[in-house]
């Protein structure tokens, strides 16, 4: 998996690509992390090149939206996500969790 990162005035932009596994998902949260211990709440997930998220990468999603809601000055979104993933997490009843958006400057716009 890589992550690459892009800082704008009003969020994050997170991009990830490859598996999101239990190998890989420590390194996703690592770097969710360090942004949200720095005050910054409003992140976008670009998994437009990512072919499989694991129950470790749900937990990931799941565990750094909570703390970003939970502030109540930010949330995750998620940008381009393929239509494997959002079966998954369709399935995981986490559809409702998360705003979905088909591209990067529509997102970015969001906040």
């Amino acid at each position: 998996m890589e992550i690459s990162h892009l800082d704008y005035k009003h969020c994050e932009v997170f991009t990830v690509v490859g598996r999101v596994d239990s190998f890989s998902a420590p390194r996703l949260a690592q770097a969710l992390a360090d942004s949200t211990s720095q005050n910054r709440f409003n992140l976008i997930l670009d998994l437009g090149k990512v072919d499989y998220v694991s129950s470790a990468g749900l937990r990931v999603l799941i565990d750094v939206q909570k703390t970003c809601k939970y502030t109540g000055r930010g949330e995750i979104v998620l940008v381009g996500v393929p239509k494997r993933i959002f079966e998954t997490l369709e399935l995981a009843g986490f559809v409702s969790l998360f705003k979905f958006f088909d591209d990067l400057t529509t997102a970015v716009a969001h906040f």
